[in-house]
């Protein structure tokens, strides 16, 4: 076995797998040298099978051990800036262009690829990877083995603005980020400093591409936020939580554990029980929705209608 391949595209020597029904009708036809079924699809594989509860999380240990992350060498690139006080472990590999600033610290087996940023006083934590044009400032701390992908910018200030009789005061940010340990973070993704406690985010936790992380908001250990997620100022998100992709969440409430919010949702409260929430209206014709946002502007008077008619009945 030399790799890892869609059911439609595998050859020989190569592993699949399927997870989703949706691409059960390629099994039949599959060349693959073997594939991670469930139960339920082992006797219709038509190759040596490979059965499992979680095929997808099977598949994605399989593939860690086929496709195994490349050592890089330890170095230091001529071309990278660095402060005379801030500390390179021995191991660590930092690529050209890149600035290291006063009182920084990079971890063990740190790789910063080309032209990452690293602010005054940050820690790198052994084992990570912030792969290329990544920005870390405000004192951050980065916990092991986190990956940080093209883009990301941690500690910039968030949107602290005081409204005056006549414009916008700023209101100095203050605060720092904390990033636990086997985090990553998608490209494009922004996480606010704190204004003035720390922005968290918890061990273990998933963010994807050109996601937005307000000042002080809190994310428990293994949530994971798809793309294009909007989370506001100081925002709690409990533990196990899975985000999909477009939702927004207004400032200043919290989510407990075990919480998953469908696409496109727009949290407006704060949720105390564990489960599945949606909001919005699901696609359809042009003409239908129309009509359905006429009739939503005479909800209200509807009501009204109704409670004037079941009080008359009662009386």
């Amino acid at each position: 076995m030399h790799g890892v391949g869609t059911l439609q595209n595998a050859g020989p020597g190569e592993l699949s797998f399927l997870a989703s029904p949706r691409y059960r009708r390629y099994l039949a036809g599959t060349r693959a040298a073997a594939v991670i079924v469930s139960v339920a699809d082992a006797a219709a594989c038509p190759v040596p099978a490979l059965v499992s509860d979680n095929p997808y999380a099977c598949y994605a240990r399989a593939a860690q051990i086929l496709h195994p992350r490349v050592e890089v060498k330890a170095g230091v690139h001529p071309g990278a800036a660095i402060n005379g006080s801030a500390t390179i472990h021995k191991s660590a590999r930092i690529d050209a262009f890149c600035s290291i600033e006063a009182g920084a610290e990079i971890g063990a087996r740190v790789h910063l690829g080309p032209g990452c940023v690293i602010g005054p006083g940050v820690r790198i934590g052994a084992e990570s990877r912030l792969v290329a044009r990544v920005t870390v400032l405000a004192r951050a701390q980065v916990g092991k083995r986190v990956l940080l992908h093209p883009g990301v910018v941690i500690g910039a200030d968030g949107f602290g603005l005081a409204q005056s009789d006549s414009h916008w005061e700023k209101v100095p940010q203050i605060g720092s980020v904390q990033i636990g340990d086997d985090v990553e973070i998608g490209a494009n993704t922004t996480i606010d400093r704190g204004a003035v406690d720390d922005t968290l985010i918890g061990r273990g936790v998933k963010i994807d591409n050109q996601v937005q992380i307000a000042h002080n908001v809190v994310i428990g250990e293994h949530t994971a936020i798809a793309g294009c997620v909007g989370v506001s100022g100081s925002t709690r998100i409990g533990s196990h939580c899975t985000i999909a992709g477009g939702a927004g969440l207004v400032g200043h409430i919290e989510i407990v554990d075990h919480v998953h919010i469908t696409a496109m949702s727009l949290v407006t409260r704060s949720i105390s029980s564990a489960g599945s929430y949606s909001t919005g209206t699901p696609l359809m014709e042009t003409v239908q929705w129309r009509r359905n946002a006429v009739c939503f502007k005479q909800l209200r008077s509807l009501l009204r209608r109704v409670a004037r008619l079941e009080t008359d009945r009662q009386g």
